[in-house]
């Protein structure tokens, strides 16, 4: 696991040997054990490393035996022992022993389709000496991050958005469709990020450049779901079984200490439930807990340490966990809606403290179907659509409401038809909203942008069963983008490596054979995962409701946290800023404290000024670098 960066001159432009170093510091927190770079003519390639595999020889950047193919590389190949017999079979030499080397020679074998080969996460930059060439790729689930700019005739690619922001040519304007994404859905877009002209390679894609040309992205990898209904229950429960079983062994190969997150749900259950077995020393588990009854989930998780005799660790949190918010937003890299982040963050610190490589069950919601948003739409198909002229009266009525009236939003969701509607559940401020949340003169500038229309488009595709499309939309969008960047940036914060089994590839491609009527059968979500754990997790545990990561956000920001929400969005630093309304976010506070739900309202417009205060007022976050 490592931090990489890089910059290739496309017009002949010289690349400093300082302005590279800059980039990676600003990334020290996701490789602490070492560094290494790679400098040739208009170009520089470096990295952070984390050591986790080949302790000894495996430093980076690698080279071919002739040192004309050179890569840095962010993840873990899982099947790099298979590709190095391979290899060698067909007369590459190796000079170290760990997976990052098998790149080069997969390159020199097979160009741009060395990634076809890889079972694994990564993100890995390529420079091909010979034929002056760039390859940047991403995994296929997007598990790893990678941030790209074309500037001043450079492409500067790097794991982290603020290891870009260190060179001077970029600048700090912000990207409007971005900030229109991020209050629509809680995290910036696949191939955006919230600084203009920084873009993301989205997951299953390549970028290949060469000085002279202009960068050219592709996909090579897109997941398909195809129903298999030639095949029986039991078929797809072995082989979930089986793939699972598999993945995780594959997942547990590390030279340093390795352990897992714990939930209590049935994903990371499953996770721990077979690495338990895999493994002859107790398996050591991490789990957060609150001191509010309602969100504290702490007793499932000891359900499960105890069957499977976990060396087990737990850490309750309550609203004094916030007293590093600015720390949160520097590793966080981007402003960031979920607040699930805080527990993933704390959780992360915890594990730091005895391994270097975490388990994790993400993944699992969108492969067998197990969020609650799928039998609401479920149910909601079922109802016989009212008429057009009734859901246009009962929109204007909504919309006429004042905020937080009950019935308000109910209203302007039945109004809704189709992908509309489902999307209106899942959206944080609606256009109408929006409206009101930004002065009118930053409204102009979000306002030609409507997030919600690609997700739409491919929720109508008639190809696919309904389920499929909420499964796809989610694989593709709320998986990379939320989940994994959350995993990813909170567990690199305190430099470990977070594992996702769930995510091989293999079982990934698989699950989506399951027919989607399989997976939501009746009333029961993840039907078929929870029936390949019968008889190896508890009933209490495959049978419990599901809650998500939730934090009790709405009882500390009316307690012990009001006066810190007020002083952050209506104090002087953000009303100086000039982007919202301040009297409209005053009544929000105003209806939270009176007990509206509307803590994630809240964490996404305090996570955008602490970003603004972190990355913009401190020249790019450089002294929060240092600090940090």
């Amino acid at each position: 696991m490592c931090g990489i960066a890089g910059i290739v001159s496309l017009e002949g432009q010289p690349v400093l040997e300082q302005e590279l170093r800059n980039m990676c510091s600003a990334i020290a927190h996701r490789g602490p054990d070492d560094e290494g770079f790679y400098f040739q003519t208009g170009v520089g390639l470096g990295m952070r490393r984390l050591s986790i595999i080949d302790l000894d020889s495996g430093r980076q950047p690698v080279s071919n035996e002739d040192g004309t193919v050179w890569v840095v590389f962010n993840g873990e190949i899982y099947n790099f022992q298979e590709l190095r017999q391979q290899l060698k079979g067909r007369g590459h030499v190796f000079s170290t022993h760990g997976d990052t080397e098998t790149i080069v020679h997969l390159y020199e074998e097979y160009g741009n389709h060395c990634v076809d080969h890889l079972r694994g996460m990564f993100a890995f930059a390529l420079w091909d000496e010979r034929h002056k060439r760039l390859l940047v790729a991403r995994d296929r689930l997007g598990i790893k991050p990678l941030y790209y700019a074309e500037i001043g005739g450079r492409i500067l690619f790097a794991s982290e958005l603020k290891s870009i922001l260190q060179l001077p040519e970029v600048g700090r304007s912000f990207n409007w469709s971005a900030v229109s994404h991020l209050f629509s859905f809680l995290s910036t877009p696949p191939t955006e990020a919230i600084v203009d002209g920084v873009h993301k390679l989205e997951p299953g894609h390549l970028l290949t450049a060469s000085p002279g040309g202009t960068p050219v992205i592709e996909r090579y990898w897109e997941l398909s779901f195809e129903p298999d209904y030639g095949k029986e229950e039991d078929y797809f429960i072995e082989h979930v079984r089986g793939l699972l079983e598999e993945s995780v062994r594959l997942h547990m190969v590390s030279d340093v200490p390795l352990g897992a997150f714990l939930s209590g749900g049935i994903d990371s259950s499953s996770i721990v439930a077979t690495a338990a077995r895999l493994t002859d020393a107790p398996l050591k588990t991490f789990s957060i807990g609150f001191s509010e009854p309602d969100y504290n989930e702490l007793e499932y998780a000891r359900v499960v340490a105890k069957r499977f005799r976990t060396e087990h660790h737990e850490l309750t949190l309550g609203p004094d966990s916030l007293d590093r918010l600015e720390d949160l937003a520097w590793h966080l890299d981007e402003p960031f809606g979920d607040s699930s982040a805080i527990p993933t963050f704390m959780v992360s610190k915890l594990a730091a403290q005895s391994v270097k490589v975490v388990l994790s069950g993400d993944g699992g919601d969108e492969l067998f179907a197990g969020y609650d948003k799928y039998l609401v739409e479920k149910r909601e198909r079922g109802y016989t659509p009212l008429p057009a002229l009734i859901r246009t009266v009962l929109g204007t009525i909504g919309r006429t409401m004042p905020d937080g009236m009950r019935g308000r939003n109910l209203l302007r969701h039945m109004s809704l038809a189709g992908a509309e509607r489902y999307l209106d559940a899942c959206t944080l401020f609606r256009r109408d909203d929006m409206k009101k949340l930004f002065r009118p003169d930053v409204f102009k500038l979000l306002a030609p942008y409507e997030p919600w229309r690609a997700k739409a488009a491919y929720m109508e595709s008639g190809e696919r069963h309904w389920l499929s499309n909420l499964q796809g939309l989610d694989v593709n969008n709320y998986l990379p983008l939320d989940i994994l960047t959350k995993v990813d940036r909170m567990s690199m914060a305190h430099s470990i490596e977070t594992r996702v089994p769930l995510l091989d590839h293999k079982l990934v491609e698989f699950a989506a054979t399951i027919p989607p009527e399989m997976n939501l059968r009746g009333g029961t979500t993840k039907y078929v995962l929870k029936r390949a754990m019968k008889g190896i997790l508890p009933e209490r545990i495959i049978n419990r409701p599901k809650k998500g990561f939730a934090v009790p956000l709405g009882y500390w920001f009316r307690g012990k946290l009001g006066s810190y929400v007020r002083d952050l969005l209506l104090g002087e630093s953000a009303r100086r800023r000039g982007f919202f309304n301040a009297p409209y976010i005053e009544d929000l506070v105003a209806q939270h404290e009176r007990g509206r739900n509307l803590d994630l309202q809240l964490w996404t417009l305090i996570s955008f000024e602490l970003w603004a205060r972190v990355f913009l007022d401190r020249e790019a976050g450089k002294q929060a670098c240092k600090a940090a």
